[in-house]
């Protein structure tokens, strides 16, 4: 009740807790004002969600390159001895995850190969697919090879005063089965209810950011099973860090 919760700020704030009450037992004090419910508890008729990690091999171009910056990468951060920081390594890291997408010089991509194969199912159930990405980049890269779906872009770049049509195309034109989404831009307040596939094309540090983007076409509304492929290279950095995810 609203009386209720004004009570149970005012009592909460430093100067309202008793000295006999340490802090530590507010959350005893406040458990029973406190309602957490999460969608598998509430909406029990919502068709499944389906994960799968899609172990993609790198292309040659890509292992070629990979090895090459891992071993020039590792020796730069030798170099640097005491100087070292941790934005030396997480620069090292993008790096790497970055060849996994794409090599950088001839744009072979083992994910985008497997990606194609399995975009052309979907289009051909006239079905349509939801791809998240961590950078702009790739995305605007797979907007190229991936016209013959298409592929519509929503990320921080699209001027905001043009996403809600490309929304509206997504949902509305059949033609349109794919739809390339950055994690900061697509992730909260969208609902693609009508998409039945999703694509992790590279993986978020946060899993909970991840299951943000996925729920946008989870949700209310979604009549059909929702299947979900993590795109990940063996052998990588990208494969160490789903081991810690």
């Amino acid at each position: 009740r609203p009386e209720d919760l004004v009570n149970l700020f005012a009592f909460i704030k430093p100067d309202h807790v008793p000295p006999e009450t340490p802090v530590k037992r507010l959350p005893e004090l406040t458990r029973d004002f406190l309602l957490r419910r999460v969608k598998e508890d509430v909406l029990t008729d919502m068709p499944p969600k389906l994960i799968r990690d899609a172990y993609v091999e790198l292309t040659p171009e890509q292992r070629t390159r990979y090895e090459l910056a891992e071993k020039e990468g590792v020796v730069h951060l030798n170099e640097l001895g005491d100087t070292i920081t941790i934005q030396h390594v997480f620069e090292l890291v993008l790096r790497l995850k970055q060849i996994c997408n794409f090599d950088p010089l001839t744009g072979c991509s083992g994910k985008l190969d497997q990606l194609q194969a399995d975009l052309a199912e979907v289009a051909s159930s006239g079905r349509k697919a939801i791809i998240f990405s961590q950078w702009v980049e790739p995305l605007e890269y797979l907007a190229d090879r991936l016209a013959e779906f298409g592929a519509l872009q929503f990320h921080g770049r699209v001027p905001a005063r043009e996403r809600q049509s490309v929304l509206d195309r997504f949902r509305n034109d059949s033609a349109q089965h794919v739809l390339l989404m950055s994690y900061g831009t697509g992730s909260v307040g969208l609902n693609l209810q009508f998409a039945n596939y999703v694509f992790l094309f590279d993986r978020w540090w946060n899993p909970a950011v991840e299951d943000q983007a996925i729920n946008r076409a989870h949700r209310i509304g979604q009549k059909s099973p929702v299947l979900v492929t993590r795109f990940v290279t063996p052998g990588t950095i990208e494969s160490r860090i789903c081991e810690v995810l």
